[in-house]
């Protein structure tokens, strides 16, 4: 009797030791799993046509293709502390914001003439008869994502399409993010390759790459104004109330607010204070695209974007490109996004941080 008891006090004395080994096992399972997943980590979502850029567990930014705008773009961008630089409006209309230039989403690139088509002002309030003058950047396939504690990487392809749907222009993009304390940055490396005819870039004054600001980014507006796109088209820009309002635009060579626009730059700063938080957005050309250093098409009423294609309007005239591409033929154009909290970032911080980039 006393051996039968000895039998089973032994076989309970295995069984829980299996227990809390397969117990530790899992523990340590689940802790690997964590340790092994990085700071900045993309979420893949196909069926919502979207990327998430998470750092830290929080959304910095998404890639989204949604078939109600008329090119990928990165939608929202966010600070370190979540505070939203890119207007809501038409994806996600917010108050007091100007509903204005409906092809002004979140982060983007295209150009406003392509072998005569006007891929930058495209969008679904566009009337069906006039579509015909448009083109649509499609998106094609994601190439692959990487995570990393330094950064993470996104490739992706897209097809620069006419309205009849032939391809005039296939892009392989690159976007590189980084975190590192209250800073972000995007790096956007964007390869254009013509397919089977010569591709034309006139010169045209919308374009290349480009952000639509929240309203505090804005300058504040002191009267109404009317701009008018390539084709004639016109949008009124109100005047809307200004509280809270203090973007200010200034570039490498010193210039300040409006007047950074139509001027050549390596890069240009926009700051302003949303609540007690002090932002730094910049974008910076780079010395191996075409036309550097560029032309800003900087906005005071939000669009902040830089065009190296667009000389004869900048210039008044005196200079002209209308950039061409043969058939097969390919270029690279290389920017940063640089968006900073807690900080209005100075002319030699950012000078070093251009000559930084320089070397990518």
């Amino acid at each position: 009797m006393n051996s039968i008891k000895n039998v089973i006090l032994i076989l309970l004395c295995c069984s829980v030791a299996a227990c809390s080994a397969k117990k530790s096992t899992n523990e340590n399972s689940t802790t690997a799993e964590v340790k092994t997943e990085k700071k900045i980590h993309l979420v893949r979502n196909d069926a919502e046509k979207r990327v998430d850029v998470m750092v830290n567990g929080e959304l910095f930014t998404a890639y989204i293709y949604p078939n109600t705008i008329k090119k990928p773009v990165l939608y929202p961008i966010k600070t370190s502390k979540g505070t939203k630089i890119t207007r809501g409006f038409p994806l996600e209309p917010m108050p007091g914001e100007r509903v204005d230039h409906p092809h002004h989403v979140g982060l983007w690139f295209n150009y406003g003439d392509v072998n005569g088509l006007d891929f930058w002002n495209n969008s679904d309030s566009i009337k069906v008869e006039k579509r015909a003058h448009y083109g649509t950047i499609k998106h094609k396939s994601i190439e692959s994502t990487e995570d990393g504690d330094d950064k993470a990487t996104l490739k992706v392809v897209m097809d620069w399409n006419t309205p009849d749907g032939v391809t005039l222009l296939e892009e392989h993009t690159t976007f590189v993010f980084r975190a590192n304390g209250d800073e972000r940055s995007i790096d956007r490396f964007t390869t254009l390759k013509a397919k089977d005819e010569k591709v034309s870039f006139k010169d045209n004054k919308e374009g290349m790459i480009a952000i639509r600001v929240t309203r505090a980014l804005e300058h504040p507006s002191k009267k109404p104004e009317i701009f008018t796109d390539a084709s004639g088209q016109a949008t009124s820009v109100p005047t809307l109330n200004n509280e809270g309002v203090n973007g200010l635009y200034y570039n490498s060579g010193g210039v300040e607010g409006g007047d950074v626009w139509g001027k050549r730059a390596d890069w240009v700063n926009l700051t302003s204070t949303i609540g007690n938080e002090d932002i730094s957005l910049v974008i910076m050309d780079h010395p191996s695209n075409v036309g550097y250093p560029t032309y800003w098409h900087a906005r005071t009423y939000g669009l902040f974007a830089a065009n190296p294609l667009g000389q004869k309007v900048f210039s008044d005239g005196k200079e002209e490109l209308n950039f061409e591409l043969a058939p097969n033929a390919s270029t690279t154009f290389k920017h940063r996004i640089l968006l900073v909290s807690g900080s209005k970032l100075n002319k030699d911080i950012l000078d070093n941080k251009f000559k930084d980039f320089s070397k990518e």
